[in-house]
Protein backbone atom coordinates (compact mmCIF):
# COMPACT_ATOMS: atom_id res chain seq x y z
CA UNK A 1 0.00 0.00 0.00
CA UNK A 2 1.01 3.57 -0.77
CA UNK A 3 0.80 6.29 1.82
CA UNK A 4 -1.80 8.72 0.13
CA UNK A 5 -0.51 11.61 2.35
CA UNK A 6 2.92 11.24 1.06
CA UNK A 7 2.30 11.38 -2.85
CA UNK A 8 2.82 14.68 -4.63
CA UNK A 9 0.02 17.29 -4.54
CA UNK A 10 0.02 16.81 -8.60
CA UNK A 11 -0.45 13.23 -7.87
CA UNK A 12 -2.98 13.21 -4.95
CA UNK A 13 -4.63 16.01 -7.71
CA UNK A 14 -5.44 13.08 -10.43
CA UNK A 15 -6.42 10.81 -7.43
CA UNK A 16 -8.85 13.00 -6.45
CA UNK A 17 -10.56 13.83 -10.50
CA UNK A 18 -10.01 9.95 -11.10
CA UNK A 19 -12.75 9.02 -7.42
CA UNK A 20 -14.84 12.26 -8.14
CA UNK A 21 -15.32 10.72 -11.82
CA UNK A 22 -16.12 7.36 -10.60
CA UNK A 23 -18.79 8.82 -7.98
CA UNK A 24 -20.05 11.44 -10.38
CA UNK A 25 -21.16 8.88 -13.31
CA UNK A 26 -21.99 5.91 -11.14
CA UNK A 27 -19.53 3.55 -13.02
CA UNK A 28 -17.37 1.01 -11.99
CA UNK A 29 -13.98 2.79 -13.05
CA UNK A 30 -12.50 6.76 -12.89
CA UNK A 31 -9.39 7.65 -13.85
CA UNK A 32 -7.27 10.55 -14.74
CA UNK A 33 -3.84 11.43 -16.75
CA UNK A 34 -1.86 14.25 -16.81
CA UNK A 35 0.13 15.28 -19.74
CA UNK A 36 3.53 16.60 -20.16
CA UNK A 37 2.70 20.48 -19.76
CA UNK A 38 0.10 19.28 -16.74
CA UNK A 39 -2.97 19.25 -18.44
CA UNK A 40 -5.59 17.12 -17.13
CA UNK A 41 -7.83 14.49 -19.04
CA UNK A 42 -10.54 12.62 -16.63
CA UNK A 43 -13.05 10.01 -17.81
CA UNK A 44 -15.14 7.27 -16.14
CA UNK A 45 -16.04 3.69 -17.67
CA UNK A 46 -17.68 3.76 -21.17
CA UNK A 47 -20.43 1.31 -21.59
CA UNK A 48 -22.12 1.50 -24.30
CA UNK A 49 -23.73 -1.08 -26.99
CA UNK A 50 -21.29 -0.32 -29.51
CA UNK A 51 -18.27 0.69 -27.50
CA UNK A 52 -17.01 -0.71 -24.49
CA UNK A 53 -13.98 1.37 -22.86
CA UNK A 54 -12.33 0.80 -19.35
CA UNK A 55 -11.67 4.77 -17.74
CA UNK A 56 -7.87 4.55 -18.25
CA UNK A 57 -8.07 3.96 -21.72
CA UNK A 58 -10.87 6.94 -22.17
CA UNK A 59 -8.94 8.82 -20.17
CA UNK A 60 -5.64 8.18 -22.66
CA UNK A 61 -7.97 8.53 -25.31
CA UNK A 62 -9.02 11.82 -24.34
CA UNK A 63 -5.57 13.29 -24.28
CA UNK A 64 -4.54 12.22 -27.30
CA UNK A 65 -7.34 13.56 -28.64
CA UNK A 66 -6.54 16.64 -27.22
CA UNK A 67 -2.54 16.60 -28.35
CA UNK A 68 -1.10 15.70 -25.46
CA UNK A 69 2.61 14.25 -26.87
CA UNK A 70 3.28 12.48 -23.52
CA UNK A 71 2.28 11.45 -19.88
CA UNK A 72 3.72 11.92 -16.54
CA UNK A 73 1.39 9.59 -14.75
CA UNK A 74 -1.96 8.11 -14.81
CA UNK A 75 -4.28 7.20 -11.67
CA UNK A 76 -7.48 5.04 -11.67
CA UNK A 77 -10.17 4.68 -8.86
CA UNK A 78 -10.99 0.87 -8.95
CA UNK A 79 -12.72 -1.87 -7.04
CA UNK A 80 -10.41 -4.37 -9.22
CA UNK A 81 -7.65 -6.37 -7.72
CA UNK A 82 -5.00 -5.55 -10.93
CA UNK A 83 -4.97 -2.89 -13.87
CA UNK A 84 -5.70 -4.72 -17.18
CA UNK A 85 -2.74 -5.26 -19.66
CA UNK A 86 -4.62 -3.39 -21.98
CA UNK A 87 -4.93 -0.12 -19.77
CA UNK A 88 -1.35 -0.26 -19.08
CA UNK A 89 -0.25 -0.66 -23.36
CA UNK A 90 -2.39 2.37 -23.58
CA UNK A 91 -0.32 4.22 -20.77
CA UNK A 92 2.68 3.09 -22.00
CA UNK A 93 1.67 4.18 -25.69
CA UNK A 94 1.63 7.32 -24.72
CA UNK A 95 3.58 7.88 -22.11
CA UNK A 96 6.40 5.06 -22.16
CA UNK A 97 7.13 1.98 -20.34
CA UNK A 98 8.38 3.86 -16.53
CA UNK A 99 5.24 5.95 -16.84
CA UNK A 100 3.54 5.40 -13.21
CA UNK A 101 -0.09 4.66 -12.63
CA UNK A 102 -1.16 4.86 -9.32
CA UNK A 103 -4.12 2.33 -8.63
CA UNK A 104 -6.68 3.57 -5.34
CA UNK A 105 -9.55 2.06 -3.94
CA UNK A 106 -13.08 3.94 -3.78
CA UNK A 107 -11.92 5.48 -0.78
CA UNK A 108 -9.46 7.35 -2.92
CA UNK A 109 -6.43 5.63 -0.95
CA UNK A 110 -3.52 4.67 -3.05
CA UNK A 111 -2.94 1.02 -2.72
CA UNK A 112 0.02 0.70 -5.09
CA UNK A 113 1.72 1.98 -7.88
CA UNK A 114 2.48 0.35 -11.09
CA UNK A 115 4.44 0.97 -14.32
CA UNK A 116 2.99 1.16 -17.75
CA UNK A 117 5.64 -0.95 -18.68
Amino acid sequence: MTDSSALAPEDRKIVTLARSARARNGVPEGAAVRDETGRTYVAGTVALDSLRLSALRTAVAMAVASGAKSLEAAAVVTDADTVSDEDRAAVRDLGGPRTPVLVAGPDGAVRWTVTAG
